[in-house]
């Protein structure tokens, strides 16, 4: 008899036996569950080598034997160097040829992107160590092609060094905060275009092109830090909502043996009503012809070019000129070293490919083709005339690595797993590093050769697997909504199904049970949330909801990215119509899952996400009980111009787009329980969302739950800000949605 009770309990799933509970300090105070990474790879020239920050020495490693081989930076080992040199730094570059290095030390962020710091210009054969401007911090200072100089900005003008006779010069002197800014860019580009460093060195040194914002008529957006003083410390910054004015942005080069600059003469520039530029250049970029190339975008971002500059007359002439009924992503533009033409991406066939055109604009070919999404673009190796991609061509819930030959032919798969895969080549594209993960498995990293045979292991992530066995993790399951609308003012007719994944309660204390529901949501265009990758630490809280007797669940919604330019675009101009619909409906159909109850169905979301289950649980007030929102936007109104007007074109030309879709305008049909929380420095979605929100809560008579987290971004973290909101959700699931007055464990 005990050796069938032995038995019986060996063959018991870990998980119904004495499973250690997840807790909320194990996933966000001590590390438990936390994930090892591989530290980014600095490669060098040879496509062997790469190079490692360790203290206070920068390492050289061999890719293909992870040995270290050689020391190529000891800060004990300066010779020489200015007074300002403390001997620390976090973070270095080199120039081309490697011979010299900068590094920065004292780094402080700026904006989401965006960064300024001290940086110090190393001889490698010397060993001497230069300030490169003593004094004001500097951002983004930059190598010339031959290593001979420096550029930078300071203080929102831009500069540059000769190293060789220590002269710096000033090449632009009308630079000054919130007025104008001469080689960066402003908030919006930054966070919409992703654009920070905004010149660049002509391949020859001899010129620098530069974008110059003047954003001295953008509504200026104030901000409130709380750090202990008397009184509050007000940060002001330049922010262009919906319909505002932009920057306007200009081009221009400055010739180094002159010092002269010359404007650029773009034609057929977009205007606003009172004759400002109303238009949008993302991208600067020089061709090997030594021609500028620039990208220009109408407000609407439906039309683009691809302008080629005269550096010497700054005259301009159309490259290549793309429409689109939607928008257009924005993408960057490869020339080929032998001038033969360019590599451009496109969703002109109705999915995301690569095209390759010559110098006059025509397309030579398409080099990927198919019903398929191409997702990242790794680069040309045109010693072998192959370009290397990342793409969604099986599924569109995994990722594939592929190369394929310039003239489309040879497509060939190079990650050998299945779920999700990103590569990193190295310089010559002989070796990768390949990040793989799945809905169920950590990321695992590994180094592999061109055609993906692994060459060695980075790191496994074996320790997370063994505390899925321990901690009784359950299987996270993809399932399939399928939906059928009929054609109505809410739009036109579909028929489909959505990807969802869920989690489900094994526990037989569950058992006969209906169980509440937690949907999480995204949703915003182009997204994806139900992928077969990983879901970090929101995983570990699923997981510990899940334990506690909750069904969790998220779908994919109409708008999302990976199944073709039609899914994602079709809620152009109606931002969070279908979407809402969609998770509603979804909503509907996990309600009628037997383990289900119906009337305890929850809805959180952050950011974009926040919108939605703010809408969901507004328009869905029969279906969802309860909804948490972080961060999130309440009317369009008050959000960037790039962005909403991306998909909703401005609120006077599509008034019904916003006034139908904003949380704002339907407070008054609030029925179940709402948590509202905003951090109040947040640059990206305004505390204003929030406020806005809850005065209209408050006209309307509606209970709701705040939580506002002073001097936090849009991220919501630092010391112990993540901990506190996830703890505070928990505690609101428990009691509002699954009845359970009972606090989350505290420490």
């Amino acid at each position: 008899m005990q050796r069938l009770l032995r038995l019986f309990f060996l063959l018991l799933p870990l998980s119904l036996l004495s499973q250690n509970p997840i807790t909320l300090e194990d996933i966000w105070q001590n590390g438990t569950f936390s994930t090892k990474g591989v530290p980014g790879f600095n490669f060098q020239n040879d496509g062997v080598h790469f190079t490692r920050l360790n203290g206070t020495t920068v390492e050289q490693y061999d890719l293909r034997t992870g040995k270290q081989s050689g020391i190529i930076f000891d800060a004990a080992t300066v010779t020489e160097a200015d007074k300002d040199w403390k001997g620390v730094f976090d973070g270095y570059s080199f120039s081309a040829d490697e011979s010299k290095m900068l590094l920065s030390s004292n780094t402080e962020s700026i904006y989401r992107w965006s960064k300024k710091a001290d940086y110090f210009v190393l001889d490698q054969k010397t060993k001497k160590l230069t300030a490169l401007y003593p004094g004001s911090k500097q951002r983004y200072a930059n190598f010339s092609p031959d290593g001979s100089k420096v550029a930078f900005v300071v203080e929102n003008d831009l500069y540059y060094k000769d190293l060789a006779s220590g002269k710096t010069t000033r090449i632009t002197t009308d630079g000054k905060v919130n007025a104008i800014i001469n080689g960066a860019s402003d908030w919006v580009y930054e966070e919409e275009f992703e654009i920070i460093r905004a010149f660049e060195w002509s391949p020859d040194g001899a010129k620098i092109t530069f974008l110059r914002f003047d954003e001295t008529e953008v509504p200026e957006m104030t901000m409130e830090m709380y750090r202990g003083g008397e009184y509050p410390e007000l940060v002001k910054y330049k922010y262009p909502k919906v319909g505002e004015k932009n920057s306007v942005v200009t081009a221009h080069i400055y010739d180094i043996a002159s010092a002269k600059t010359t404007a650029i003469s773009i034609p057929d520039r977009e205007k606003s009503a009172d004759g400002r530029l109303d238009d949008y250049l993302p991208r600067i970029a020089w061709t090997p012809q030594k021609q500028l190339c620039l990208t220009w975008m109408n407000r609407h971002q439906n039309h683009q070019k691809l302008i080629l500059a005269d550096p010497a007359t700054g005259n301009c002439s159309v490259l290549l000129d793309e429409k689109n009924k939607y928008y257009i992503d924005l993408h960057d533009v490869t020339f080929l070293s032998d001038g033969s033409g360019f590599v451009m991406q496109s969703e002109k066939s109705g999915f995301n490919h690569l095209y390759k055109y010559d110098m006059t604009g025509k397309e030579i070919n398409a080099i990927t083709k198919g019903d398929w999404e191409l997702t990242d673009f790794y680069g040309i190796d045109e010693k072998n005339g192959l370009a290397y991609f990342q793409a969604a061509a099986e599924n569109p819930m995994q990722r594939e690595i592929y190369s394929v030959k310039l003239t489309g032919k040879s497509q060939k798969k190079i990650s050998k797993e299945s779920g999700t895969n990103s590569a990193q080549f190295s310089s010559t594209f002989d070796y990768f590093v390949n990040t793989h993960s799945a809905l169920n498995s950590p990321p695992d990293y590994a180094v592999c050769d061109r055609k993906g045979k692994a060459v060695r292991q980075l790191e496994q992530n074996k320790d997370i697997e063994a505390k899925q066995a321990a901690y009784g993790t359950l299987p996270v399951d993809f399932f399939k909504v399928p939906l059928k609308y009929e054609a109505s003012d809410k739009g036109p007719a579909w028929e489909g199904t959505l990807n969802g994944w869920m989690i489900k309660p094994t526990d037989p204390k569950f058992q006969n049970q209906k169980l509440p529901v937690l949907m999480f949501v995204y949703g915003g265009p182009g997204s994806q949330q139900v992928t077969d990758a990983w879901k970090g630490a929101n995983y570990w809280w699923f997981q510990m909801l899940a334990q506690q007797g909750y069904v969790v669940a998220c779908v994919d919604n109409r708008g999302t990215g990976g199944r073709g330019e039609e899914f994602k675009k079709m809620t152009y101009k109606q931002l969070g119509n279908m979407e809402t619909q969609d998770q509603i409906e979804a909503a509907k159909y996990i309600g009628k899952l037997p383990f289900v109850d119906p009337a305890r169905v929850g809805i959180f979301g952050w950011s974009y996400g926040g919108y939605m289950s703010s809408l969901c649980l507004l328009k869905g007030k029969d279906v969802f009980k309860t909804g948490i929102a972080v961060a999130p936007v309440t009317n369009w109104k008050w959000y960037d111009s790039i962005y909403t007007e991306r998909y909703m074109q401005t609120n006077k030309e599509n008034p019904d787009g916003y006034e139908q879709n904003s949380p704002i305008n339907f407070v008054d049909q609030l029925q179940g329980n709402y948590l509202l929380v905003h951090g109040l420095a947040d640059d990206n979605v305004h505390f204003q969302h929030t406020a806005e929100m809850a005065n209209q809560l408050i006209a309307k008579n509606k209970q709701f739950d705040t939580m506002i987290y002073p001097n936090r971004n849009h991220g919501i973290s630092g010391g112990n800000a993540r901990i506190h909101l996830y703890r505070l959700m928990t505690n609101f699931l428990n009691e509002k949605l699954k009845g359970d007055t009972k606090e989350a464990a505290r420490p």
